[in-house]
């Protein structure tokens, strides 16, 4: 079997996925080639499988057409796209290959009560929904799409009205450090991700500042950047004088995750987010918001708020750092992870569905 695997883009989430599922099936000894940028993360792992191709935009159908020749001259027996712009460009190919896509996220201005279909909440703009017409078009139309949430493919069934039969679970994976659990009470909290409004950087923020919630010798760390890093860098100043470290980007989001306590991510929105992953099988404590497929992953409803909800959040992080054993709490997701996360697993579920849609 002759997997190929269609990016564009060299950064973020779906790319670090495909790398890491690429590089464990061919080390299991599979013919895999990957198409696309060069990934800013781990490209030697695709050493001597990874053909350059660029589509930089929607509207390039030159760049199109020409991934598209190199895809063919390989000649596959399965496609993959890993991108929305993946998504567009494989679909042409569907009539002599077959083609599946990876819906990795919804557009940022999709709200958490529409996407569950909450009645009368607030729908996206007019351009998101033209996007999400064309996502649906294009999930009816390849052979199957994979989801890495539950949630999302409930939301493609449902809203944009993608055949159920045509959609598949199956979660993101990660790198597997050793676990490192909390050895004491959680001190050192960490968060991680674009400082944009839908992170809830913000929130955390806030509810952290809440009387009685923040322990005095707590600290909170925030890896990543964005523009709502000066307004919080403010607040922090402002609300929390001395007590939240601000690290930029940074290639070394794993260590990150071992030299602190537990994980907060208190986003708006989510689908399955890799740094919930990874800091689950590092073994630490997550408290996150009810978002997405966020809830699946941990499968705890103590450690959960709503999104949005400074007074929720502000509870689970006090509960957090009066857990007398967050440890234990750690070890449980480690395992967790191990199970749902390991690349192997991961290499596994997607043969099997190749193996079904080539029989």
């Amino acid at each position: 079997m002759r997997i190929a695997y269609l990016l564009t883009q060299d950064r973020g989430g779906p790319v670090d996925v495909t790398v890491r599922l690429a590089a464990t099936l061919l080390a299991a000894g599979h013919d895999v080639r990957v198409f696309g940028p060069v990934p800013a993360r781990g490209a030697e792992l695709l050493a001597g499988h990874h053909t350059e191709v660029s589509v930089a935009t929607k509207g390039d159908l030159k760049a199109g057409r020409q991934a598209r020749e190199a895809l063919r001259a390989w000649r596959p027996d399965v496609v993959h796209a890993q991108d929305r712009r993946a998504g567009l460009v494989s679909a042409g190919l569907r009539l002599r290959h077959k083609v599946v896509q990876t819906y990795h996220g919804v557009p940022d201005d999709v709200a958490e009560p529409w996407f569950r279909g909450a009645a009368g909440a607030s729908g996206p703009s007019k351009y998101t929904r033209t996007v999400l017409a064309a996502d649906a078009g294009v999930a009816r139309f390849v052979h199957r799409t994979v989801v890495p949430a539950p949630a999302m493919g409930e939301f493609l069934v449902r809203r944009l009205r993608v055949p159920a039969q045509r959609v598949t679970h199956i979660d993101n994976c990660v790198d597997l450090p050793a676990s490192c659990p909390p050895a004491g009470p959680v001190r050192r909290l960490v968060f991680v991700g674009l400082l944009v409004e839908r992170k809830g950087l913000l929130t955390l923020v806030d509810a952290l500042a809440r009387p009685g919630v923040m322990p005095e010798d707590a600290s909170l760390t925030v890896v990543g950047d964005g523009p709502l890093r000066v307004e919080a860098e403010d607040r922090a100043r402002r609300d929390l004088p001395g007590r939240v470290e601000f690290l930029g980007f940074r290639a070394d989001v794993p260590d990150q995750l071992r030299r602190h306590d537990a994980l907060v991510l208190p986003s708006t929105m989510e689908q399955q987010p890799l740094v919930v992953a990874e800091a689950m099988a590092a073994g630490k404590p997550v408290v996150a918001t009810d978002t997405g497929g966020v809830a699946d992953m941990l499968s705890d409803p103590a450690c959960l708020a709503e999104p949005g909800d400074v007074d929720g959040l502000a509870a689970r992080l006090k509960a957090l750092f009066a857990d007398p054993d967050p440890g234990g709490r750690g070890a449980a997701l480690a395992h967790r992870a191990r199970s749902r996360f390991a690349p192997e697993v991961c290499a596994d579920r997607h043969l099997a569905l190749y193996r079904e849609l080539l029989a």
